[in-house]
C-alpha cells in the first residue's frame, strides 16, 4: 500500500511557482526567520533581567549517584548545602530549598528549570568532572536549549593552570588523546550566543582554572568538592552584593535562648509569640536537644532592635537565658 501512494505521488503534477508564489514563500521564511530572532531575544532578555534583579531566596540542588548511595564522603553533600546556608544567612538570603538528586539527565532538567523559575539565585553542586556520569554540564545546556561550548579563557587558564598527573606522565594538550578529551568536558560549558559571555561564565581568582558557569541568567554552576565548592561561592559575593535587599550585607540576625522547659510546657506561649512577630519578619523556632538538659528557642529576623525588644520577654516565659551558640554551657542530662 505505502508502495503504491509513493508511484502515486511521484507521478502527481508538481505545482509551478510564479513571482507571487515566490515573494508569498520568501515572506513567510523571513517572518519565520524574525520570529526565530524574536524568541531568542525573549529569553536572552529573560536571562539579563534574572541576572539583575533583586535577589531574595536562593535553592541549593546537589548531583550525583553517590552522594544519595552512601558511598562518598559526607561531607560533599553536607558542607556544601550547610556551608550554603550559613553563606545565604550572612547575607540576609533566604535559602528556600535544598534537594539531592541523582545523575540523572531528566532529573536535573526539571530540578533546574523548576528552581530557575521559582528562586532568584540557584546554585549547583556536583557532577561536572572529565568522566561519563559527570553529566551536569550538558544536562543543563538541554534545559534552556542551549549549546555546549568550548569556553577558550577556562581553557587557556586550565592549560595554565592545572598541573599533568603523574600517572600521565605522556600527557601533551598539542596531541589529541582520550585523556585531553575527557579534561575539555570540563570547560565545555552551556553558552548562550546572545548574550554577553562576560556574565556566562566568572572565574574566582586568578590562581583557579574552575570557571563558574552562570546559566539561564541564575543558576551557578559549582563543583561538589567542598574545598572548591566554598572557594567559589565566597567567589560570587562581590557579584551579587548590589542586587541584595539590604546592598550592605548586614544579612539575618538570630538570637538564641536556652531554657530548662520542655517544649509542650511552653507551646502555647511561643504559638502567641509567633502570631505576635510574624507581621514583622520575625520567625520563632524551638528546637529540642535529645540528651541534653537545655531546649533551645530562636528568634530570627532582619530588625536587630526589634528582635533584642522581644528578649526579656521571651527569656521570662521560658525561664531561659540568652546563649551565643546552640548547646552553650549545656551538660549531658543525668540518666
Amino acid at each position: 500500500m505505502a508502495l503504491r501512494l509513493f508511484g502515486l505521488v511521484r507521478h502527481l503534477p508538481r505545482p509551478r511557482l510564479g513571482p507571487g508564489h515566490i515573494s508569498v514563500a520568501f515572506a513567510s521564511a523571513t517572518s519565520a526567520f524574525r520570529s526565530d530572532r524574536l524568541a531568542l531575544g525573549i529569553m536572552a532578555s529573560a536571562a539579563d533581567q534574572r541576572n539583575a534583579r533583586t535577589i531574595h531566596t536562593a535553592a541549593c540542588l546537589v548531583i550525583g549517584d553517590e552522594v544519595l548511595g552512601g558511598k562518598t564522603n559526607p561531607r560533599t553533600s553536607q558542607t556544601n548545602s550547610a556551608y550554603m546556608a550559613k553563606w545565604c544567612f550572612s547575607l540576609g538570603i533566604n535559602l528556600r530549598k535544598v534537594e539531592v538528586i541523582e545523575d540523572d539527565e531528566d532529573e536535573i532538567i526539571e530540578a533546574v528549570r523548576r528552581m530557575s523559575e521559582r528562586y532568584d539565585f540557584v546554585v549547583t553542586s556536583g557532577g561536572i568532572g572529565p568522566t561519563h556520569d559527570d553529566i551536569t554540564y550538558q544536562s543543563i545546556a538541554k534545559a534552556f536549549g542551549l549549546k555546549l561550548l568550548l569556553h577558550d579563557e577556562a581553557y587557556e587558564r586550565m592549560k595554565k593552570l592545572s598541573k599533568p598527573h603523574k600517572s600521565q606522565p605522556n600527557f601533551s594538550w598539542d596531541v589529541e588523546s582520550p585523556v585531553k578529551t575527557a579534561r575539555l568536558r570540563m570547560v565545555q560549558l552551556p553558552i548562550d550566543e546572545s548574550r554577553d559571555l562576560a556574565k556566562q561564565a566568572l572565574f574566582a581568582r586568578d590562581d583557579l582554572w574552575v570557571p563558574i558557569s552562570v546559566v539561564n541568567g541564575n543558576v551557578h554552576i559549582l563543583p561538589g568538592v567542598p574545598r572548591l565548592f566554598e572557594t567559589l561561592l565566597e567567589s560570587l559575593r562581590p557579584h551579587i552584593i548590589g542586587r541584595l535587599a539590604d546592598p550592605e550585607g548586614r544579612g539575618i540576625c538570630r538570637v538564641i535562648i536556652s531554657t530548662p522547659m520542655v517544649e509542650s510546657a511552653i507551646a502555647g506561649y511561643l504559638t502567641e509569640l509567633a502570631a505576635k512577630v510574624a507581621p514583622r519578619g520575625v520567625k520563632v523556632g524551638s528546637y529540642p536537644q535529645w540528651g541534653k538538659k537545655y531546649n533551645t528557642v530562636t528568634l530570627v529576623g532582619r530588625d536587630s532592635e526589634y528582635l533584642e525588644s522581644l528578649v526579656p520577654e521571651v527569656i521570662l516565659n521560658v525561664q531561659g537565658r540568652r546563649v551565643h551558640r546552640e548547646g552553650e554551657g549545656e551538660t549531658e542530662a543525668e540518666t
